[in-house]
């Protein structure tokens, strides 16, 4: 009978022991990947401005696009009024 209630106490703080480890695996895994997706946002936000600078020239697209359709209009009507068409 005594050596009953010890064997339940050893399988009481086999499985604490067992969980405490589990947890710090889980915390140890967290944490790394935590660390990983610092150090990733921080490459990404030095790259910001790169980006910035190479994307700028694209507010100029639209303006290209309107000055190529009013050339094509001009040409269209220019060639309207000399062919008679």
């Amino acid at each position: 009978m005594v050596s009953e209630q010890y064997t339940d106490w050893w399988v009481g703080l086999v499985l604490g022991f067992l969980v405490v480890v589990v947890v710090v695996v889980i915390v140890a895994i967290l944490l790394t990947l935590a660390g990983r997706i610092a150090d990733n946002a921080r490459k990404a936000s030095d790259r910001l401005p790169v980006v910035r600078d190479q994307t700028d020239a694209l507010q100029d697209v639209r303006h290209i696009n309107e000055s190529a359709i009013s050339i094509l209009r001009s040409a269209r009507a220019a060639r309207k009024a000399l062919t008679g068409s």
